[in-house]
């Protein structure tokens, strides 16, 4: 998270290009949205798993970040890529999301949402559990979920694509009245969301799956990415943030 805040303050001072970083996690780490209540989390079972904790920049609820491939797309506002308002540049870089995995065989849809009905009076402490405008579903199901942040002139989306796995471990870590309770949003979750495993019926390597984000980026934006690491700039203000922010308790476990 710190990266993806430094590449977005870089591109704003002219320091960086627009840039696609593809990632994974390790150890695997549960991530809330910007606003979300540290109290949705079960910390002690957290802790048993061996998982760890951090809150984004961006909004949205939480997500287990384990065998996946996340994505983070970082520039400037007054970038054509980046332009217009959220729901504008959503929809732009979910053509660049679809031609991602068409490239792995996936033919999926935007989610176009006019009116969204409450669910059953039931909070989404999940992610995954519910689909935002623009976002990739394959099968009336969640495939791969986003979130943006814009900043001083500054603009950041990330988001994740599971690529295989129980996607209902989530709910073994979040807060929840009782047992019963936990295992209806369980349901609710295989009913929602999905893997590119269960799509294709087979697993695609990591590799794989970075392979078609760039070609998908490239053809559909008109780009032509050149590889590179993070300028001795960028890792100092890594580290800033990192000790600052998204290694201190006082922002990952705000009330």
């Amino acid at each position: 998270m710190a990266v993806d805040e430094a590449l977005m303050e870089s591109a704003v001072q002219n320091g960086s290009p627009p840039t696609l970083r593809l990632f994974s996690w390790d150890p695997p780490c549960l991530s809330l949205g910007y606003a979300q209540s540290v109290t949705d989390v079960n910390e002690k079972s957290l802790a048993e798993f061996g998982w760890t904790l951090v809150r984004r920049p961006t909004g949205g609820r939480a997500i287990l970040h384990t065998d996946e491939i996340t994505y983070s797309i970082t520039g400037r506002l007054d970038d054509p890529i980046f332009s217009g308002s959220i729901l504008e540049s959503y929809r732009r870089l979910a053509a660049a999301l679809l031609s991602a995995i068409a490239c792995l065989g996936v033919t999926a849809d935007l989610k176009e949402i006019k009116d969204r009905s409450p669910n059953n009076g039931v909070a989404d402490a999940v992610c995954f559990e519910v689909a935002s405008n623009y976002e990739i579903t394959c099968q009336v199901k969640k495939l791969i979920g986003s979130a943006q942040a814009r900043r001083n002139q500054g603009f950041l989306q990330h988001g994740s694509l599971p690529l295989f796995g129980n996607l209902d471990r989530i709910n073994e870590v979040i807060r929840y009245p009782s047992l019963e309770e936990r295992n209806m949003a369980k349901i609710r979750l295989r009913e929602h969301a999905t893997t590119l495993e269960t799509v294709l019926g087979y697993r695609v390597s990591w590799q794989s799956a970075a392979d078609a984000f760039i070609a998908g980026f490239q053809e559909t934006l008109g780009i032509e990415f050149e590889r590179s690491k993070l300028s001795v700039k960028e890792t100092e203000r890594v580290q800033q943030l990192k000790n600052e922010k998204y290694g201190n308790r006082d922002w990952n476990e705000r009330r």
